[in-house]
């Protein structure tokens, strides 16, 4: 297959053609009290997949609402139960004066959360290659999460144990890892990403507290003088003065959210950069400014439908995804030959259950 510069990905679908979909999963949701969200799930999927293309062919979800909703129990049966009896069993330790082994419980019980978190990212990958079908070749891994679990747990701590300078790093580390685990047909992914490039604006994100309260006094002597010159009222009391705080708490939101898109815009550049198939390598060109939109269109959304257009998200998400996303190389079909990975039967149920939110 001759090498794509331009537009190896794409997508045709439209709000219009979806809106019957998300209508109709938002209406049948309501009346089954949100059990049919699984099936929703992948009545979406399957629209969203079937209008995305990489290079000549269309891409295929084979995944069912059965599988996600069976999973999800399981989750419930295998670790809510026992969590439930868990919490009953702490309350009678300290009714009996034994608070701190129901604390230990208590902390014992977020560390195995957290360590099911890590695996239920790592397992949801898997899942979603398993089940996404391109040239009817899948992907997939024979990697069951176990030890992503501990890295997730260990990285994410040390992280944020170092006054939190080590995130990003932690983060592309974790991206690396998860990416590294998987394959689609015969060829693994091989995931480098470099967090370096990254870090200059998140340590802009990180010291934005400090300057914000270094603004906050000036604002602060600033409100009071103008005051004392309107006649010596109190400064809550302004009316120009309750404006200006409206004002400067309205930019302080949009300072944090504009640094950190800006961070999270180059991160996903850098960790996509990094990810290579075969002879394939990827790349995701969205600014900043993309993102921005993104975030701002996503609100007025919301907002200006009193909330029902929180159905067209999934849609917008997944459009903007793929539009951004680019792949250089060429891809030889006759090599091509379908995965042996083992293939979940659960779908996303550890996901699910500890509402983790990736969709």
């Amino acid at each position: 297959m001759e090498e794509q510069q331009h537009s190896a990905f794409g997508f045709d679908g439209s709000w219009k053609g979806y809106a019957p979909i998300a209508f109709t999963n938002l209406l049948l949701m309501i009346v089954t009290l949100g059990i049919y969200r699984f099936w929703a799930t992948t009545r979406t999927r399957r629209y969203l997949w079937s209008h995305s293309r990489f290079i000549d062919d269309r891409l295929e979800w084979t995944g069912t609402g059965k599988e996600l909703f069976l999973g999800f129990l399981m989750v419930i049966l295998i670790l809510g139960l026992p969590f439930f009896i868990l919490q009953f069993g702490a309350r009678a330790l300290v009714m009996r004066g034994h608070a701190g082994i129901a604390g230990l419980l208590g902390f014992a019980s977020f560390l195995v959360i957290f360590y099911f978190v890590g695996i239920a990212r790592f397992r949801a990958l898997r899942y979603r290659l398993g089940r996404t079908y391109w040239h009817g070749i899948r992907g997939g891994s024979d990697d069951a999460g176990w030890s992503y679990g501990w890295s997730y747990m260990w990285k994410t701590i040390v992280g944020m144990m170092a006054i939190y300078l080590l995130v990003p790093r932690a983060m592309m580390s974790l991206w690396n890892e998860r990416w590294n685990a998987m394959s689609f047909g015969p060829h693994a992914f091989e995931s480098k990403g470099d967090y370096r490039p990254a870090f200059k604006r998140y340590l802009m994100f990180y010291l934005l507290p400090l300057i914000i309260l270094g603004c906050g006094i000036v604002f602060a002597m600033f409100v009071g003088v103008g005051s004392i010159m309107m006649g010596g009222g109190a400064p809550g009391g302004s009316p120009i003065g309750a404006l200006l705080g409206v004002l400067f708490g309205v930019g302080i939101y949009g300072l944090f959210l504009f640094i950190g898109l800006s961070f999270y815009a180059i991160f996903i550049r850098e960790a996509v950069g990094g990810l290579s198939l075969a002879t394939l390598t990827f790349a995701f060109d969205a600014s900043t400014k993309d993102w921005v939109k993104l975030f701002l269109g996503d609100i007025a959304l919301v907002i200006g439908t009193l909330g029902i257009g929180a159905i067209f998200l999934q849609y917008r998400h997944w459009k903007f995804f793929i539009t951004h996303l680019e792949a250089y190389g060429d891809i030889d079909l006759d090599r091509l030959t379908q995965s042996d990975t083992k293939l979940s039967k659960h779908g996303e149920g550890l996901l699910d259950a500890l509402d983790v939110g990736a969709f």
